[in-house]
């Protein structure tokens, strides 16, 4: 029976590790994620003709600090935008003065999202500020911010729970890990659900127009792949807790039988 329990213990210690490298992975594609500006990109055919004196004028808004939803949303319509987590990003030529020529070498600027921004109202008519609270797109805004670091939170927690597991060289507080890992992967599903359901919402306020087209970028990619990634790490760490408490009280019983 020792050779068998040695064979258990093997396969417990492989599940253990392939749940570390799957929890290790997710927690970087989440921390990518987070910290890169690609979750929405829009296209638009021709972003230099789009900077003449009206769109020069749009430009000035975005990067102002009072700009709000609409005047930022129609510069990322006109100028090749891309939206993060924490900052918009347009693409304009780098000399935009009125006496110069049309340029194609182009340069991307960006502007973060402050603490108050991400935490305002939006408004049912996007720029209006006597339209009303849009009370869905409001919370569907601060969850898409709060769930990413509160999915890495309860990942790194799970880490130190695992640590403090090898230390005390016991695998059942891998329970704990995995239940946390769990709901960090909850956390990440709800964040790209919330991400998808503002998004939507918002361009029905505001539609695209139709030289331009808008898709989900690499960074969104980084998130949906982590959510399954910690569903894995998850499974595998309680999986093996649970497997080896049984096969732990088995064997004690086996011994006094």
């Amino acid at each position: 029976y020792s050779n068998k329990g040695a064979m258990m213990d093997n396969r417990f210690a492989t599940a253990l590790v392939i749940a570390c490298v799957l929890s290790l992975i997710s927690t970087i594609y989440m921390a990518a994620s987070i910290g890169t500006d690609f979750w929405y990109e829009y296209h638009t055919l021709s972003p230099a003709e789009n900077i003449s004196e009206a769109g020069r004028s749009i430009w000035e808004e975005f990067v102002s600090e009072e700009a709000d939803e609409k005047t930022y949303t129609d510069a990322l319509f006109r100028c090749n935008g891309t939206v993060g987590l924490w900052r918009r990003c347009i693409t304009v030529p780098k000399n935009s003065h009125w006496y110069s020529p049309p340029e194609t070498d182009m340069t991307t600027n960006c502007i973060s999202f402050s603490l108050s921004d991400q935490f305002m109202e939006k408004y049912i008519e996007p720029g209006n500020h006597n339209s009303g609270t849009d009370l869905n797109r409001t919370y569907l805004w601060r969850l898409q911010f709060l769930l990413p670091f509160v999915s890495v939170g309860l990942m790194c927690f799970g880490a130190l729970i695992g640590l403090c597991a090898c230390a005390c060289r016991s695998l059942y507080p891998a329970i704990a890990t995995g239940v946390l890992h769990f709901l960090a992967g909850l956390c990440t599903l709800g964040l790209v659900g919330c991400y998808v359901a503002g998004i939507k919402l918002l361009h029905k306020k505001l539609p695209l127009p139709d030289d331009v087209r808008g898709e989900f970028g690499w960074s969104f990619c980084l998130a949906c792949v982590s959510a399954p990634l910690q569903f894995m790490a998850a499974a595998l760490f309680i999986w093996a807790a649970r497997t080896n408490r049984k096969e732990f009280t088995l064997l004690k019983a086996y011994r006094v039988a």
